[in-house]
């Protein structure tokens, strides 16, 4: 009889699960995914297989200032760059599709020019939630997004360029008034795409992407 009531015992499943268990094992696998390495190698960049990276890697024929390429873009607000079809992704696409992974970086690894000026457009829709906070209504957050655009655009070598030694310096004016047009028309654009989706349709304010204005992107501050 103990014989038989031991086998049956051994035979036994082991309980399931719980759902707690089971997200925490998730969340575990996520955060591994996510964090390789452990906590005493975080000065190592074991981030830089998550990020995602710009698709724009052909730059042959592409015009060029402060070392970034001046992609072109499905707009028509006046500017440098070249009309792209409207059917096609371009950098700003890219920009905000992958802001909500990417912010999360503290580095980036670049594999392209492109990557850099995705670095920069990263910053520019940080800090551009960073304005719409508190912004209840669309209208409100348009007229944030609009003042925003009046400020300075800074060029590489000047003061408030957010990253220092990213793009060369420009080696003319010519070179340095194409880059900052180019910006300003990148951000201007940027910034109503970035309207359409940090808004509902009935003009009240996304949670999903005014969260992230909480962020702080390679750690720079955004004001």
């Amino acid at each position: 009889m103990r014989l038989i009531l031991f086998l049956l015992f051994s035979k036994t499943k082991k309980p399931s699960l719980t759902h707690f268990d089971y997200a925490r094992e998730l969340s575990l696998r996520s955060d591994n995914k996510r964090h390789p390495h452990s906590r005493e190698e975080k000065n190592i960049n074991d981030n830089a297989a998550a990020v995602h990276h710009s698709s724009f890697v052909d730059e042959e024929g592409v015009r060029k200032a402060c070392g970034c390429p001046l992609l072109p873009l499905k707009s028509h607000i006046k500017g440098p760059a070249p009309v792209s079809d409207q059917d096609r992704t371009d950098i700003v696409d890219e920009a905000i599709t992958f802001f909500r992974a990417n912010v999360f970086f503290r580095n980036f690894d670049i594999q392209s020019p492109a990557d850099k000026l995705l670095i920069y457009l990263t910053f520019y829709i940080n800090v551009a939630l960073k304005r719409l906070e508190g912004c209840r209504t669309l209208a409100e957050g348009t007229k944030a997004i609009i003042n925003l655009g009046l400020e300075k655009v800074p060029v590489p070598g000047e003061s408030g360029f957010p990253f220092p030694g990213l793009f060369a310096d420009p080696q003319s004016q010519k070179e340095a008034e194409l880059f900052r047009n180019y910006l300003k028309q990148i951000r201007e654009e940027t910034s109503g795409r970035l309207l359409s989706v940090a808004y509902r349709p009935n003009g009240t304010p996304n949670k999903w992407w005014l969260a992230f204005a909480k962020r702080k992107f390679m750690n720079v501050v955004a004001l």
